[in-house]
């Protein structure tokens, strides 16, 4: 979901331009060119897109097409970006089958782009729509089904395959946060609900009743913990003809169940279509085939989804509280708008749960549409 804020392409260029040849020891006749900075940007990350060329010190001529991803400046989506260990995860994911896209360099100093920020290879592709969802509009809804199937499975296969990385081997332990208590379930709870009173000023009743229902039905987690991509769903993943060619937006990734990032990769896409009053295009396998294959491939059997649901259910609505209140911080709407409360998702959170909704007629700001 974007804000607006608008960077100067030109004084953006000439900054990256600047600060390449600290990245590149021996490289001559450095350029950058067709900076792209968007007209608005995430909560999270902001995006540039550009285009750099130099000359090696063997001689060799380079081009390559780059992306910075820049920390959130202004407010946040996240209490802690957590933006250098997305980096390193980046980094340890690139020697391993998961297809992210390649990373080259790593900037903690704000002065160049007035944030830290990291470069990655531009990675060609298709990515499903949050805005608007893709069940309802974009490029997903002009192809074939057999396609959007395609596009399912090969999302699923990337999930099982983060799964099956060796978290001990590959040293990925450092994006747990036991800080905020043991690893899994009782870390998140505790995670989210720390997360849920920064997040917006007021309360969140139907956010606050689902933390209730989950404290009180904490099931064990007794199986061997492996890493979690955290925002696991199709729409952070590249896809072209159909299969997956990079995997987006690891700033969620932590340690704990897999139940856990498979309820969100079906939950997410349930609120692209229930959650927002569509039909599901037609192509895409439903929970209990997706919840088949997904035990077919990592031979692993999948224990309390009804739980991790409303798990999920429960983070999205904490999410869309902390952009509710960015809303109202950047007067996109008035102070005592009720969309921190009354969201897509707290409506639907509110359904699974069995709760009245959390308030009347629902208010969805006119944004304007961004891939």
């Amino acid at each position: 979901m974007p804000v607006p804020d608008q960077r100067d392409p030109e004084l953006t260029r000439s900054r990256l331009e600047a600060w390449l040849p600290s990245q590149l020891p021996g490289a001559t006749r450095i350029s950058v060119e067709a900076v792209q900075t968007p007209a608005t940007t995430g909560f999270s990350a902001e995006t540039l897109l550009f285009e750099a060329g130099w000359l090696t010190a063997a001689g060799e001529r380079r081009h390559e097409r780059l992306v910075a991803k820049v920390a959130p400046t202004g407010f946040q989506i996240f209490p802690e970006p957590r933006f250098a260990e997305q980096f390193r995860l980046l980094q340890k994911l690139a020697g391993t089958q998961i297809a992210v896209p390649p990373v080259h360099w790593y900037e903690p100093d704000p002065a160049v782009l007035g944030a830290p920020f990291y470069v990655m290879s531009r990675i060609d592709g298709q990515v499903p729509t949050d805005m608007p969802p893709y069940h309802t509009d974009g490029w997903l809804t002009q192809v074939s089904p057999a396609e959007r199937e395609s596009i399912w499975w090969d999302g699923l296969s990337v999930l099982a395959q983060v799964h099956a990385l060796d978290v001990a081997g590959l040293d990925l332990g450092f994006v747990n946060q036991p800080g905020y208590g043991p690893t899994g379930l009782s870390q998140r709870l505790n995670y989210y609900e720390h997360y849920l009173h920064w997040a917006y000023d007021g309360q969140v009743p139907v956010a606050e009743a689902a933390l209730r229902w989950l404290r009180e039905r904490q099931p064990a987690e007794d199986a061997e913990p492996v890493l979690l991509w955290g925002d696991a769903r199709i729409g952070n993943i590249i896809f072209s003809a159909g299969k997956a060619v990079a995997v987006l937006d690891w700033e969620l990734a932590t340690i704990g169940q897999p139940e856990e990032d498979l309820a969100w990769f079906l939950y997410l896409d349930r609120h692209h279509s229930d959650g927002v009053g569509a039909p599901r295009l037609a192509g895409f396998p439903d929970a209990a085939a997706t919840i088949a294959r997904y035990q077919q491939l990592t031979g692993r059997t999948l224990r309390h989804m009804d739980y991790y649901e409303v798990l999920s259910g429960f983070k999205f609505a904490v999410v869309l509280a902390r952009i509710g209140q960015l809303f109202i911080g950047y007067d996109l709407v008035p102070p005592d708008n009720d969309f921190p409360y009354n969201n897509t998702a707290t409506q639907l959170l509110a359904r699974i749960l069995g709760l009245p909704p959390p308030g009347g007629e629902m208010f969805v700001p006119d944004l304007g549409r961004a891939s």
